[in-house]
């Protein structure tokens, strides 16, 4: 039963195969097949059975099929036979046509092959011209390239090689030409490179020779705009200025009308166009340069060629020449070069990107500025000329103004002005002290004469002088100083004015402007004038009226110092009472010249008693007085009376001082003459007539040549002299001896040893002359006394000596 299952189940399975073996393509026949193989084990030899029969069956349906169609094959053939005649008939026709085709048919052959070979140069022309048509674009833009580089646009001719490179060569990179073209590439770059780089050097030496000129139209620029702000803020002080001061110093009107003078002049040139950098320098070079060595990939490598090479010429640019300071446009010309030189880099900066940085400008201006600072501070120390050290300011001022609009810091510029401002106002104080000296020189030292009211009021416009009492005076009349104070007063405002100068631009507040202008004036008065005020007194030729006029003159100019100060004030606008204000030192200045004056007076006026001294010509061994004073004496006197008629325009007390001096150098004078070691022996003759010299004096004295003395007080500078002669007229010895020592000794102001020395030389004298003296006893007796007296002096002294 299981067997027979299996079978039925086989046999449609085989029907299935067999209707796809003959149903399917043969191709596909074997996967069929190989089920049969992978069924059962018996399958196989079923599916041939099955197959035998299939086959069997088909040969029947075949033999029954040629059975029924062999009649018509056999008709078929018998008709195929009737044919056979024809057929051979159309084969001869055929084969006769064929053979007149065939040689109909040899020129139309040629002719094909002429046809198929034009066909093909036909086809190679268009392949060709394809080519062509494909290398043209790459020559084309080749040939541009050489033009470029003929017409020196290689920045352009750069970007055509990398079009080449990315875009053409690619498409015929198989021809040999392109390989050359390719092969050229990098030579040409080189070329350009070099080419680049020799203009940018030629550029960079173009802008090394027009430096000057770039800097000086920019510092031209600055100027100029400087100059309106100026006349705009000086137009804005003067309304107010108007609003509170009546009348104002001529410095403002002066400063007010040169601004404004100068921006009238500038408004001129400033209708005409304004060149900038662009205008003077042709930058083309540069930026080529740089695009170029971009498009190249070496920006660094020009970077830093073009940094190394302007700092070489920064250097140059900083080194000055020798003769630099000898005149205004050796700076100008240093300037003008510095400030060209920082211009170019300013607009580089801007322009290109990454070429110079902020930093490294900055770098390139700290070490151009330490160079410049050096330079300046040298050449400058050099300068003796004011008016070149101004211009020498103006100039920096201009050149730190300049370079400060272009963002470059400029501090230690307005620093180093501070410094050479000191150094311009020891050139004024020298220049100064030569303006005083001429002065002083000019000077006829005698008080100024005015005739008419109009020479008053020159005189009172000069100086600040009030004199009510004056003032009611008719003319003519004398002011009580002589010519050089007003010309001093006169040279003192111009020095402020010149020391102004140099105080504006500085970009400093009023306040310090003041203080400026104070210590500079401080300076002229305490050092420069006083200095040559104290030449001028030591100077031989001045005499005793001139020092009195001197004295005279300083007290005025001490007066005339609050008016400098109020001079001051009205151009500064600072007031006086403002705690920080420095005051000006005339008061100890004169003062001091007042006081070297009066000591002057002194010692001229001893030297001139001391010049008549000297003309004493006593007779020592004289017998008796010739009864009137000595004539060099009363010479003496009468120049002492009309000298002290001089001092009485001098402080009381500086006449006084000057008369008691006078006297008690007359005194000691004429105490040195008796005392003196040369003169060996003196008579009392001559002791007399010593003693009507020294009554004259008295009797000087007692006249009060000079008013304020108390009393007997001047003749007191005369004690010595007459205790001393008091003594030896009256021989009143044994007084002296007895008293001595006491306060209320008659000869208290009589030294012992004094006494000693004049009484030996009166005891020579008289062994001297008194040769038979001991032949009379009261010559004897006098000779006794005298050496007793002596002796007692000689113990008195010695006695002296030891106790102290």
């Amino acid at each position: 039963m299981a067997e027979g299952g299996e079978g039925l189940g086989t046999v449609p399975e085989h029907e299935r195969i067999l209707q796809e073996i003959e149903s399917t393509d043969t191709a596909c026949v074997g996967p069929t097949l190989r089920s049969v193989y992978d069924d059962q084990p018996n399958a196989h030899k079923k599916f041939m059975e099955k197959l035998d029969a299939c086959i069997r069956n088909h040969d029947k349906e075949i033999e029954k099929m040629c059975n029924f169609h062999h009649q018509g094959f056999v008709d078929a053939i018998t008709e195929l036979l009737k044919v056979r005649t024809d057929a051979e008939k159309l084969k001869v026709q055929v084969t006769d046509t064929n053979r007149r085709f065939q040689d109909s048919g040899k020129e139309m052959i040629v002719q094909t092959e002429d046809i198929i070979r034009c066909r093909i140069q036909q086809r190679n022309i268009t392949t060709v011209v394809e080519k062509l048509q494909l290398c043209l674009p790459v020559l084309e833009m080749y040939s541009k390239l050489k033009e470029q580089m003929s017409a020196k646009r290689y920045y352009s001719a750069l970007k055509t090689m990398e079009q080449l490179e990315k875009v053409y060569f690619p498409r015929v990179s198989q021809y040999r030409f392109c390989q050359l073209m390719i092969e050229n590439l990098p030579k040409l770059r080189e070329d350009i490179k070099e080419i680049s780089m020799s203009d940018l050097k030629d550029f960079l030496e173009s802008i090394r020779k027009h430096s000057d000129k770039i800097g000086e139209t920019a510092m031209k620029q600055a100027q100029q705009q400087k100059t309106f702000n100026v006349a705009l803020q000086k137009q804005n002080n003067v309304k107010l200025g108007k609003n509170m001061y009546i009348n104002r110093d001529r410095i403002l009107e002066e400063i007010n009308e040169i601004v404004l003078k100068h921006v009238l002049e500038e408004e001129d040139e400033n209708e005409e166009e304004v060149l900038s950098v662009q205008d003077l320098v042709d930058f083309s070079p540069v930026y080529r340069c740089l695009h170029i060595y971009s498009v190249l990939g070496d920006e660094e490598t020009f970077e830093n060629y073009y940094r190394k090479q302007r700092k070489k010429q920064a250097r140059l640019v900083l080194q000055p020449q020798s003769s630099m300071h000898e005149t205004v446009d050796g700076y100008r010309r240093y300037f003008t070069q510095i400030v060209g030189f920082f211009v170019v880099e300013d607009h580089i900066l801007h322009v290109t990107q990454g070429l110079v940085t902020r930093a490294y400008t900055d770098e390139l201006w700290n070490m151009a500025l330490s160079k410049i600072i050096a330079v300046l501070r040298a050449h400058s120390s050099y300068c003796t000329d004011p008016d070149l050290v101004l211009e020498l300011k103006n100039l920096i001022v201009i050149f730190a103004d300049t370079l400060q609009g272009y963002g470059f810091p400029v501090n230690r510029l307005f620093d180093l002005l501070f410094e050479i401002r000191d150094q311009y106002n020891e050139i004024l104080l020298k220049k100064w002290a030569g303006v005083f000296r001429d002065i002083f020189e000019e000077d006829n030292y005698s008080p100024i004469p005015v005739v008419s009211e109009e020479e008053y009021k020159i005189v009172i416009s000069k100086f600040p002088f009030q004199d009510p009492d004056l003032e009611k005076q008719s003319f003519p009349k004398k002011f009580p100083m002589s010519q050089s104070v007003p010309h001093i007063y006169i040279q003192v405002k111009e020095f402020i004015y010149a020391s102004l100068k140099f105080s504006e631009s500085l970009h400093r507040s009023s306040t310090e402007i003041d203080d400026m202008l104070r210590k500079s004036t401080n300076l002229l008065l305490t050092r420069t004038l006083s200095i040559c005020l104290l030449n001028l007194i030591k100077k031989p030729h001045i005499g005793l009226t001139e020092l009195v006029q001197i004295i005279i003159n300083t007290t005025h100019l001490e007066q005339a110092c609050k008016y400098l100060e109020d001079f001051i004030t009205n151009i500064t606008n600072i007031s006086q009472e403002t705690v920080h204000t420095t005051r000006l030192y005339g008061l100890s200045t004169f003062k001091d010249a007042r006081h070297a004056a009066e000591g002057e007076i002194y010692t001229k006026l001893n030297q001139k008693i001391d010049e008549f001294i000297q003309l004493a010509d006593y007779d020592w061994t004289l017998s008796e007085p010739d009864g009137r004073a000595s004539g060099y004496l009363m010479d003496l006197i009468n120049f002492l009376r009309s000298i002290f008629q001089v001092f009485t325009h001098l402080p009381g007390k500086v006449a006084q001082t000057a008369c008691m001096s006078a006297c008690q150098h007359l005194s000691t004078s004429l105490m040195q003459m008796l005392l003196d070691s040369e003169l060996k022996q003196i008579s009392m003759g001559a002791v007399q007539q010593f003693n009507l010299d020294v009554i004259q004096c008295e009797l000087f004295a007692s006249s009060e040549p000079v008013p304020g003395f108390q009393g007997d007080t001047l003749q007191l500078a005369f004690i010595d002299l007459r205790q001393l002669l008091d003594l030896f007229m009256v021989w009143d010895w044994s007084t002296y001896l007895a008293d001595y020592g006491q306060p209320a000794s008659k000869y208290l102001r009589v030294n012992p040893n004094t006494a000693l020395t004049l009484l030996e030389k009166i005891k020579d004298t008289s062994k001297k002359n008194n040769i038979f003296a001991q032949f009379r006893k009261n010559d004897r007796d006098k000779q006794k006394l005298i050496e007793t007296v002596v002796k007692q002096l000689r113990s008195l002294v010695n006695g002296m000596s030891q106790h102290a």
